[in-house]
């Protein structure tokens, strides 16, 4: 009875398009979740994440749940997870992309999910790290461990927008370390971000956990840039 008042005074909105959610509708409307670009690779063409990395680091297997196109659904959506302190959609798209993982032939076997980390000034500021409810999450789904003080950040980088892809790698590959690396030994380990644009700090991240004795690492994130596979 109270819930339904409050959604009467206070009706919950799409965080993609501002829209009234009718009931069953979890933050996204049914209209916007249809809009958002899957990709499909963890189905489909399960080498072409990894084909980005041939040469600079091996990953067992690599996907994301959607395509990132600027001014489009999975870019606004994106946004308010890291800026605007929608930290359930984060939640949504962890559970969403970890139901498929379940499906897919190629995260079976995961062990430990380990979110790409920020550094502690910029957590201090934003009051989360945008990637860890979705890794949570993912575990969740998969029955994985969340391990969140293993892989830490120790420079607090400036934005790197406007970088090229070697410039992006420079920048950020001293920026991470590893603590108690013994704990991730012997296991499979999905790393995971929120977008994928030119790669470099996923490679700057799994040159840190690779040296974990005979662990093997996957990456999930939740978007990938078309710019990159140019």
């Amino acid at each position: 009875m109270l819930s339904s008042l409050v959604n009467l005074f206070f009706p919950k909105t799409c965080h993609a398009c501002d829209a009234i959610l009718i009931d069953n509708e979890p933050d996204i409307c049914v209209e916007c979740r249809h809009e958002l670009p899957l990709t499909n690779y963890h189905f489909e063409r399960p080498e072409t994440v990894k084909k980005i990395f041939y040469g600079r680091i091996h990953l067992e297997a690599a996907t994301a749940l959607f395509y990132f196109h600027k001014s489009g659904k999975a870019q606004q959506l994106l946004h308010h997870l890291k800026y605007k302190g929608k930290e359930d959609i984060g939640r949504i798209f962890g559970n969403w992309l970890g139901a498929e993982l379940l499906d897919s032939p190629y995260f079976k076997s995961i062990d430990v999910v380990i979110p790409v980390p920020i550094h502690s000034k910029k957590l201090k500021q934003r009051g989360y790290n945008q990637s860890a409810l979705f890794g949570q999450q993912i575990a969740k789904v998969l029955n994985a461990s969340y391990v969140d003080d293993v892989l830490l950040k120790s420079v607090n980088t400036k934005t790197q927008v406007f970088q090229s892809r070697e410039a992006r790698f420079q920048s950020v590959v001293h920026s991470f370390y590893a603590r108690n690396i013994n704990t991730i030994e012997h296991k499979h380990i999905l790393l995971v971000d929120d977008i994928i644009t030119t790669g470099a700090t996923i490679e700057a991240c799994a040159l840190v956990l690779n040296s974990a004795n005979k662990s093997r690492l996957s990456v999930a994130t939740i978007a990938i840039t078309h710019s990159i596979f140019r």
